[in-house]
């Protein structure tokens, strides 16, 4: 059975075919990235599937026989489960024309289904946009902290410059409008004439009586 038979398998539980092409798809997807996320999804009476991690190792060439060095890498595991099993064995009887009896987890149960498993990925998902959205806000204030202070000193540096300048050009002012300093000439008083001549001709008049 491929996809396309599993599809019209359930495409008469499912309400149509494209609805049962849409829930094939969803739990396949589901699955999948748990699994790449190292997640274990885990359907009780079914089976489990998982991430598991191969060590480096050696490996001979079936053709040639030469060893060949084999790097680490991680392959996907499907372990059936115990309902599976006994079923597949003939231990247990299949019913004809039912669903197959899937018993559910434990509450509680780490394996919780591919529900559970798809929440802790889409969990871990946002909690790494949360960190990238973090370091991209740091680093946007670092960047304004980094521009601020660059202005702050380029002000700072202006106005030392600024005073200086400003104080020097009036200092150059206020000489070039300082008045030149006028020389005063000592001027004598000129002598008292008509006082003399009082004076003289008091003196004749005493000397006649």
């Amino acid at each position: 059975m491929n996809k396309a038979q599993l599809v019209e398998a359930i495409a008469d539980k499912m309400g149509g075919r494209q609805q049962a092409a849409d829930a094939v798809d969803a739990v396949l997807d589901a699955i999948v990235r748990a699994v790449v996320a190292g997640d274990r999804v885990s359907v009780t009476g079914f089976g489990s599937f998982e991430k598991v991690d191969r060590p480096a190792r050696y490996a001979r060439n079936p053709q040639t026989g030469e060893r060949v060095r084999v790097k680490k890498t991680s392959v996907p595991r499907f372990r059936a489960g115990q309902g599976f099993k006994d079923l597949v064995s003939g231990s247990k009887k299949l019913p004809r024309g039912g669903e197959v009896a899937v018993k559910k987890a434990p509450k509680g149960s780490l394996s919780g289904g591919v529900s559970a498993t798809v929440k802790k990925a889409a969990a871990k998902k946002a909690a790494a946009k949360k960190t990238t959205a973090k370091r991209a806000a740091g680093k946007a204030a670092a960047a304004k902290k980094t521009t601020a202070a660059k202005k702050t000193t380029a002000k700072k540096a202006a106005g030392k410059t600024a005073p200086a300048v400003t104080k020097t050009t009036a200092a150059k002012k206020a000489t070039a409008k300082k008045a030149p300093v006028k020389k005063v000439t000592a001027t004598k008083a000129p002598a008292k004439k008509s006082t003399a001549r009082k004076t003289t001709a008091k003196k004749t008049s005493a000397r006649k009586k």
